[in-house]
């Protein structure tokens, strides 16, 4: 049983503090593909935003009131073995 893959996407790639972000996670697994978890990276450690256990593997979310500069986004892809993988990370300008 291999490791899953998985890869996101973040829409719009610039967008002011409070407004909404979409997460899209493309994932794959040579079985079945359990859940897409949707973390924002954090000073303090990363935020779990959302779990998804049914493609296709989306979430909104806002971006933070106090940012600046970038957001960091990024999917761990789960399956049915456990196994996990994290795609990289995404980055969203704050304007």
């Amino acid at each position: 049983d291999d490791p899953p893959s998985v890869s996101l996407a973040a829409a719009p790639s610039t967008a002011a503090p409070g407004e909404l972000i979409g997460l899209v996670a493309a994932a794959s697994d040579d079985y079945v593909v359990r859940e897409v978890l949707f973390f924002r990276v954090d000073a303090g450690g990363d935020v779990l935003i959302a779990r998804d256990s049914s493609a296709p593997y989306a979430v909104e979310t806002a971006l933070p009131a106090g940012a600046s500069s970038e957001v960091h986004y990024f999917a761990r892809a789960v399956d049915d073995a456990g196994q996990r993988a994290d795609s990289q990370e995404v980055a969203v300008s704050v304007r």
